[in-house]
């Protein structure tokens, strides 16, 4: 049968995501006739890319979506929000934030997330402290901290799980400390979908990945090579941890609880210039 439309569908590498779409991009459950040409990329690309237009549908840090509404609208699926699965900050043991005059910061991407909240968090308790940010892949944050390119590193993904075993040393827990201000989980990452498409396509789309995500968790051995493929991290344990911290409830549905937390993720950055407030409405459906 020829599908209704082939819609470009794209997503990171990260066990969570791949875990989520496995279904879609094996066409192991019913896609109503539609078709996904799937991409796979590091989050901060696909915020590039996104802020091109490049993508029907696309995951996205939630700091992206911010700057993109007039482009993309909120799917109420996919999402990765969730309590004690924040952002770290790490460095070489015996450093602190203060140490240095002009610290260098390696950062995994300026539209992600992650430094959104690092900024909110050194607004708070390290204000005025002169930084030198330096963005760069996810991956590679790490190795620049080991090797001395920089003093500290904000690590996301798979990161928090290893970064002991490599000798580095926890500084911060920036989504510890956005639950202590806010009481909310910790707004991470989305999928977005281009405004254009109709309402109708995106609601069943939307279905899909609700689909996508029970038939994951009904049959998770066969997510596993998919998962393991693209995974930066191969360890069978730490691809577990990472799909049980970051998939979740709030991934079938962001829910109440999920609308406030980004509401005031939106509102922080607003009020520190970071991004420039819109009056688009969040949602798709």
């Amino acid at each position: 049968m020829k599908p209704n439309k082939t819609y470009s569908l794209a997503y990171s590498s990260c066990p969570n995501d791949t875990f989520i779409f496995k279904a879609i991009a094996g066409q192991l459950i019913d896609l109503q006739g539609y078709a996904f040409d799937i991409v796979l990329e590091d989050v901060e690309t696909l915020n590039q890319n996104a802020a091109k237009g490049a993508y029907d549908i696309t995951k996205l840090s939630f700091a992206a979506f911010g700057s993109l509404m007039d482009k993309y609208a909120l799917l109420r699926t996919g999402s990765a929000l969730g309590m004690g699965c924040g952002p770290l900050i790490i460095s070489n043991p015996g450093r602190s934030l203060d140490d240095k005059a002009r610290p260098v910061i390696a950062v995994p991407g300026l539209g992600t997330t992650a430094y959104h909240l690092f900024k909110f968090y050194m607004d708070d308790l390290f204000k005025g402290q002169d930084m030198q940010v330096m963005p760069m892949p996810f991956e590679k944050v790490m190795p620049a901290v080991m090797e001395n390119k920089a003093d500290f590193g904000v690590i996301i993904h798979e990161g928090r799980f290893v970064y002991q075993t490599m000798g580095l040393e926890l500084k911060a827990d920036l989504g510890q400390w956005w639950e202590d201000k806010t009481s909310l989980p910790i707004p991470l990452g989305c999928i977005a979908v281009k405004r254009d498409i109709d309402p109708k396509v995106v609601c069943t789309i939307q279905q899909l990945i609700r689909q996508s995500i029970d038939h994951a968790f009904l049959n998770p051995a066969m997510a596993y090579d998919y998962i393991q493929t693209h995974a930066q991290e191969l360890d069978e344990d730490v691809i577990q941890q990472h799909i049980e911290l970051y998939v979740n409830d709030f991934s079938k549905d962001i829910g109440k609880n999920g609308e406030a937390a980004i509401t005031t993720f939106f509102e922080k950055a607003w009020a520190s210039g970071l991004i420039e407030k819109s009056r688009m409405p969040l949602f798709a459906c």
